[in-house]
């Protein structure tokens, strides 16, 4: 997918520090520059650490002097620190570590958090033409540069670099290459099998092998088989926070989220450790805890009393807005959004027959077999109401051996999980009151990924679009309702997390209690925890990551990287 120029905010001038990046990878490039993409690692902290100093502007530039003689007139001597200079005729604009010199003649010295490496050169190419774009910008704001400093900061090695015809002449190619490749609004390919994307901390945002994968139609992984190298963490250390005592007030108290009851302090969570907060009723959060969280990016999202997922507060839209607008122009195509529907109901209904055929104490071939034929029949429905008339057929079997997969644990008549078809809004029954929580837990963690990612949660391809409702979340947890939610519920019936007194009647209407909820709410979370391994891609990761991976998936179906929705098939 091609976006036009107009569509696009890309400035004359490529960022020194683009150079670097298109230089070392043009992909990165275009994620952080164009898209807005960033994602904290262990280097960029070490690399902002080391920048502490030198970023502080500091020390004046007094103009050029070029028709002075150094020798006779040495004149005021040149040491600034963050000097932030443009040149619009070599399409650059930088900000400079340190500047050194005098009478007109200056040095550029950048600093790198790493050691120089052990080449003739003395330095990487991508440093070294970052330093010649700075000495380019210098050069045409009257400045005289023969060259700069790379200084690195682990070693402790000062590297001097000439700027040479050779290295101007990169520096320039680069730059305009750069520049090219914003206007044209396409993302350039992942690298293949590259050693540096190991240590590249937009790799879980740009995922190259799995890109790669896919793109070129291979075949699933075999249990054993490890198809692409995991470039993520297994696990999210990021987890959420959930405050669902009534009265309760969440508040922020220097690096930490703390959930007050009146006097008493019902717990707390470190800012870097949170990755959202739910809060379920009437619970109240302070301005200066909203203030932090929208800061860091953190999600506030919010339930009924009952556990119904109203909706969220979040900071500015993600800048990614190619993603946006691809996804707007998708979702107005009826041919496209029935595609991707498609994919949503084929995999929901895989799943579906794989829990049963785990689960259930005595399927019937029949159940298995109609659920087989209805997800080959979703692959190929021809209009949106085709689609649905199969997801309901396949909802009414799934549904209608569901009892199956629960186990009677005690006395038989003090169990309370008789289950005898789906109901809702509210739900008439335990089990259906399990399920409906469930389904609003993973329809408010689809939201938030989506907005995290630069979605509008808002808009979708199979579930129309309606006044607060999350449609793009609802299409994107279908896959995942049988293998996360369903799968829970089964569980802490089977195992008796939960029981009789876990659950209040209003009427017709049967609703967790708040010590019920909690336990749910631990359950739930330790699912999306759980470790498995990826079927087409082959490493292991969790739940959690598996629900970002196939939303950034989306994202690259929509691009145009890929010709079509990978579906989470569980095995």
């Amino acid at each position: 997918m091609t976006i036009d120029d107009s569509f696009l905010n890309v400035p004359d001038c490529v960022p020194a520090r683009m150079v670097n990046e298109y230089c070392y990878c043009p992909r990165l490039a275009f994620l952080e520059w164009v898209q807005g993409e960033f994602m904290e690692s262990a280097d960029t902290a070490e690399g902002r650490f080391n920048h502490r100093v030198v970023d502080q502007e500091k020390g004046s530039l007094p103009m050029p002097t070029p028709d002075a003689d150094p020798a006779a007139e040495p004149g005021a001597v040149i040491h600034a620190r963050s000097v932030w200079l443009s040149a619009v005729e070599e399409n650059i604009t930088a900000r400079i570590d340190l500047l050194e010199g005098a009478a007109g003649v200056v040095t550029p010295v950048d600093y790198k958090h790493g050691a120089a490496p052990d080449l003739p050169e003395g330095a990487w190419e991508t440093d070294r033409v970052q330093l010649c774009a700075q000495g380019l910008v210098l050069r045409a704001n009257g400045y005289t540069a023969h060259g700069g400093v790379l200084y690195y900061v682990e070693s402790k090695t000062r590297v001097d670099i000439a700027f040479d015809e050779a290295l101007v002449k990169r520096t320039r190619e680069l730059t305009q290459a750069a520049r090219l490749m914003a206007v044209g609004g396409r993302i350039p390919p992942p690298l293949a099998d590259s050693p540096k994307c190991v240590r590249c901390s937009l790799a879980p945002i740009c995922l190259p092998d799995e890109v790669n994968l896919l793109a070129g139609g291979d075949t699933p992984a075999t249990d054993s088989d490890e198809r692409v190298r995991r470039l993520m963490p297994a696990r999210d250390d990021a987890l959420p926070l959930y405050v669902q005592e009534q009265g309760a007030r969440v508040g922020k108290s220097g690096e930490v989220f703390e959930a007050w009851l009146k006097d008493k302090k019902l717990g707390e969570t470190r800012m870097f450790e949170t990755s959202h907060i739910a809060l379920m009723g009437n619970v109240q959060i302070t301005t200066q805890a909203i203030s932090e969280a929208l800061d860091r990016g953190i999600t506030v999202a919010y339930f009924s009393m009952g556990g119904w997922f109203k909706g969220m507060t979040q900071g500015t839209a993600h800048r990614n807005v190619m993603l946006r607008m691809a996804q707007y122009r998708t979702a107005f195509d009826p041919a496209q959004s029935l595609a991707l529907a498609r994919g949503f109901v084929t995999a929901k209904i895989r799943n579906t027959r794989t829990l049963l055929m785990r689960n259930h104490t005595a399927l019937s071939d029949d159940t298995s077999v109609t659920l087989a034929k209805l997800a080959q029949e979703s692959l190929v429905a021809d209009s949106e109401i085709a689609l649905l008339s199969i997801e309901a057929q396949a909802a009414r079997v799934y549904f209608g051996a569901f009892s199956g997969m629960l186990k009677v644990r005690g006395a038989e008549a003090d169990w309370p999980f008789d289950f005898n078809g789906r109901n809702r809004r509210p739900p008439r029954d335990a089990v259906n009151a399990l399920l409906s929580f469930a389904y609003s837990m993973l329809a408010k963690d689809c939201a938030v990924l989506a907005q995290v990612i630069g979605f509008d949660p808002y808009l979708g391809f199979y579930h129309h679009p309606r006044y607060g409702r999350p449609s793009l979340a609802l299409d994107m947890m279908e896959e995942f309702r049988p293998l996360v939610a369903d799968s829970v519920v089964i569980t802490v019936i089977n195992t008796g997390v939960l029981d009789a007194k876990d659950f209040i009647k209003r009427g017709t209407a049967i609703m967790l209690t708040p010590a019920g909820r909690k336990k749910f709410i631990q359950a739930y979370e330790g699912r999306l925890d759980t470790l498995i391994t990826h079927p087409v891609f082959g490493y292991r990761i969790s739940y959690r990551r598996v629900l970002e991976v196939q939303l950034r998936l989306l994202g690259r179906v929509l691009s145009g990287e890929l010709g079509e929705y990978p579906g989470f098939v569980t095995r």
